[in-house]
């Protein structure tokens, strides 16, 4: 299974990007794992979404399993993820992508698209700092999966 990583955004800023670039190298060495950033459209609120949302879509294979990021998905836990994944796996899936939308969200053709809406929290964060939640995630998913000692529940 590789796994893609879509978002809508300028380039990792330097406060991140060491982070997100550890947390992917160790989440490579279990997982292909490719990034696709997306530049924000520039527009007022109904505009971005429709052309950010559409230049996503156009990135997504018919076949993938799409994850898509929204602030009103489904909650998860780290182990209940980390089965998600594995489950995925043992399916044979090609492509998980995970969906990062822009700042006034996606349309609703994409929401309709994704296959699982997923929550990180209630809270709202920063688009780079999602990122960097989402790659830590995918390598505790990883690790929980190998049964290593990363992750104390």
């Amino acid at each position: 299974m590789k796994i893609v990583i879509i978002s809508v955004g300028k380039k990792h800023e330097a406060v991140y990007e060491t982070a997100i670039a550890e947390y992917n190298e160790r989440l490579n060495r279990a997982i292909s794992t490719t990034w696709e950033l997306i530049p924000p459209s520039g527009f007022d609120e109904q505009k971005a979404r429709q052309q950010e949302s559409a230049a996503l879509n156009d990135k997504l294979k018919p076949s993938d399993v799409v994850w898509l990021l929204d602030e009103r998905g489904k909650q998860l836990t780290s182990p209940a993820f980390a089965a998600q994944i594995n489950v995925l796996q043992y399916q044979g899936v090609q492509r998980l992508v995970f969906v990062i939308g822009g700042a006034y969200g996606v349309d609703e053709a994409l929401r309709k698209r994704a296959n699982v809406l997923w929550s990180l929290s209630e809270l709202i964060f920063p688009h780079q700092l999602v990122r960097l939640m989402l790659v830590e995630q995918l390598y505790r998913a990883t690790e929980i999966n190998r049964g290593s000692g990363y992750h104390h529940a």
